[in-house]
């Protein structure tokens, strides 16, 4: 277990600098050598091992800076102990002052580049060749500087503990000329970048910049997203909507507003905009956007949604039972795009919240990579797919089965000789700590499972397949954008349309999941944490899911597959399938999982699945029909929509040639914007 020598690598660190002052006054020239070195080295592993426990250090004022400068001070007492010559010493003060003072002279001309480059406006894929941004300063002389800068103190103190060693000062002076000479040519070359980065256009100069690129661009569907906390959990709500936008007839615009957004973003060809200030919002020209889309309630939307000329849409994140997606704060929207009948009917059951008219079913575009039951191939063993919920944002909005069931589940699981693949929601553990004691349980089980069935062999193949699939995810974050330096730099080499990489893309990402899965065999279980393998590949390779109250189990529908709903409340069967509309074409399993070793018969015995008949019904319920294409549905909406908003205004400008009183009355029963509030947290996140 990684905890095990983690804890180890603590106690060496710790004992390491513990030595120091005891070597030091003794003193001891070898034993003061080797806790050096010591304190050195385990410093370096925790920071990759125990990033945390580092972090700890740092709030109770034991940091990186306060570390160093206790190596020195020990340093300069063994010298006075060992009776070195009072200009050795005074030297050492010397230069060990400057060395110090060098790094916080760094380290503040570091932050006033930083504050230069810090933009309005960043953006991706628009061609900010002419804006005149400077280039970023080189990564050794940017980038985790302080700890090259601290380092450098290394010359000085190994000069220092040779010459004490040999009983000759030369290569005292020797170390001392090489972190004094060193540090000073760092702090010089820094300046000079320095230099460069006051050359970074105004913030009104930038702005016009973006403008007129996007005056060549002509966006005409814009794609809003805001988060307060945003991480790489929550980017899936942008990122599962990318392929779909860059297959509209419009022209699409992906609008960010907090910068960690870009750090998470999926490969696209679209121009993105991130511009975390309402004020700088203001002044982009977004003046032929018709249609305005929105994955998630926040409460930065009524930025956008202030925008009178075009139509604004909630398309949400997933398609679940859950309250978050029949929210009552939907209303503010011209329109609220569902993929089939039962968002409709979930809406509707929202009384007098959001008019009928108002509810678009457009399908979900997304599920194409799903493939059918019909062209699923069985392993050696039934895979079951076990992907629960996360624990909401309360109690009242809490679907899943980890607290209460997750770990009996997954050890009856075992029992039944399958296949398990685990993918808990991402968020899982952000509330609750039973959750996170739950997916930890499960993890456990799932290894020593592995353990004992799996050939040493797979293993081996694991561990082969690592810097293949490294290598192609680097390749991967590339083609993102991601890996090119800050957010200035992103958006000085932003990438032109057409430009994008589309099938590199694709080809890479389908062979990172054939290596994947050909290196995990057919019978180990995986647990599943990271972006790759998606939530589809898991699909694909199941037989069969178990899941909670969630977009999942919807999105899961598509392929016509077994999928069996925790009923952890031990609800009838009946009131459970009345509350939640997706249990109608489910197996039901009760929070003991007594019936699991019937519901794998589905699997196990394909001839023995009543519920196949359900699923074929409740698949057009869900996700609307097959013909046409839930793409072509969804384009259709946008068309029609952009349509609609562009034929209003040519009928107010008309009223206003007219010089009327009043405008013509609208026929359309669309809710008005008004100056509906929003509050400032997330309120729907959905639904997953």
């Amino acid at each position: 277990m990684r905890g095990v020598p983690d804890l180890l690598l603590v106690f060496v660190f710790g004992a390491g600098f513990a030595l120091l002052p005891v070597f030091a006054l003794l003193p001891s020239l070898w034993g003061f050598a080797a806790a050096s070195a010591v304190s050195y080295l385990a410093d370096e592993a925790l920071h990759v091992r125990a990033p945390g426990f580092i972090r700890r250090m740092a709030s109770l004022q034991f940091n990186r800076t306060m570390r160093f400068a206790a190596r020195t001070v020990m340093l300069l007492a063994l010298i006075e102990r060992m009776d070195a010559p009072d200009r050795v010493l005074a030297a050492g003060l010397v230069v060990f002052s400057a060395h110090f003072a060098s790094t916080m002279l760094y380290t503040a001309v570091h932050k006033a580049i930083r504050l230069r480059r810090v933009l309005p406006v960043a953006v991706r894929n628009l061609d900010m060749s002419e804006a005149g941004l400077p280039k970023q300063p080189p990564a050794f002389l940017y980038r985790r500087f302080l700890r090259r800068l601290l380092h450098l103190d290394v010359p000085a103190h190994a000069g220092l503990l040779a010459a004490l060693a040999a009983g000759t000062w030369y290569p005292a002076a020797v170390g001392y000329a090489l972190t004094a000479g060193v540090s000073a040519a760092a702090v010089l070359a820094l300046l000079g970048q320095y230099r460069a980065a006051r050359r970074t256009p105004r913030r009104d100069e930038l702005i016009h910049e973006v403008n007129r690129q996007l005056a060549g661009y002509r966006p005409e569907v814009a794609l809003y997203f805001s988060f307060a906390a945003v991480s790489r959990d929550f980017m899936y709500q942008v990122n599962m909507w990318i392929e779909t936008l860059e297959q509209l007839d419009r022209r699409p615009v992906i609008i960010l507003r907090e910068q960690a957004s870009f750090r998470y973003l999926s490969r696209t060809s679209l121009p993105v905009i991130c511009v975390p200030k309402a004020d700088d919002l203001a002044e982009l020209d977004l003046s032929g956007v018709r249609v305005v889309l929105y994955p998630g309630n926040a409460g930065k939307n009524v930025h956008m949604l202030r925008i009178a000329e075009a139509k604004h849409v909630f398309i949400g994140h997933g398609d679940s039972d859950k309250l978050a997606s029949s929210n009552r704060v939907s209303k503010v929207y011209d329109e609220i795009w569902v993929a089939g009948r039962a968002g409709r009917d979930r809406y509707r059951r929202v009384r007098h919240a959001i008019s009928n008219d108002a509810i678009v079913e457009v399908g979900r575009p997304q599920l194409a990579p799903i493939r059918l039951d019909a062209d699923h191939t069985p392993g050696p063993l039934p895979v079951v797919l076990y992907a629960p919920t996360w624990e909401g944002w309360s109690d009242d909005d809490c679907h899943t089965s980890l607290i209460p069931m997750g770990v009996t589940l997954v050890e009856k699981l075992l029992a039944e000789n399958v296949r398990v693949i685990y993918k808990p929601h991402p968020l899982t553990g952000k509330r609750s700590r039973e959750a996170t004691e739950a997916d930890r349980a499960i993890r456990a089980l799932l290894r020593a499972d592995n353990e004992q069935r799996e050939a040493a062999s797979v293993q081996d193949a694991v561990t082969a397949a690592a810097p293949r699939l490294a290598e192609i995810q680097a390749q991967l974050d590339a083609l993102t954008g991601r890996s090119v330096g800050d957010y200035a730099e992103q958006t000085r080499t932003a990438r032109v349309p057409g430009l994008d990489g589309a099938d590199e893309w694709q080809a890479l990402r389908d062979e990172w999941h054939r290596v994947f899965w050909e290196s995990r065999g057919q019978i180990r279980h995986n647990v599943i944490l990271k972006q790759l393998p998606t939530l589809y590949e898991c699909f694909n390779q199941a037989d069969i899911l178990i899941s909670d109250v969630s977009s999942v189990v919807a999105d899961f529908v598509a392929s016509l597959k077994p999928y069996v709903l925790t009923n952890a409340q031990d609800l009838p069967d009946d009131e459970f399938r009345a509350a939640y509309t997706t249990a109608g074409g489910a197996y039901l399993l009760d929070r003991d999982c007594t019936r699991l070793p019937e519901i794998l018969r589905s699997v196990r015995e394909p001839r023995h699945d009543p519920m196949a008949l359900d699923r074929r019904t409740l698949k057009e319920y869900v996700l609307g029909p097959d013909s046409p294409t839930s793409m072509e549905r969804f384009n259709t909406a946008v068309n029609t929509l952009a349509a609609r908003s562009e034929a209003e205004l040519a009928e107010d400008d008309a009223d206003r040639a007219l010089d009327l009183p009043f405008p013509a009355q609208r026929t359309d029963s669309a809710p008005a914007l008004g100056s509906t509030g929003l509050p400032d947290q997330p309120v729907s996140l959905g639904n997953v």
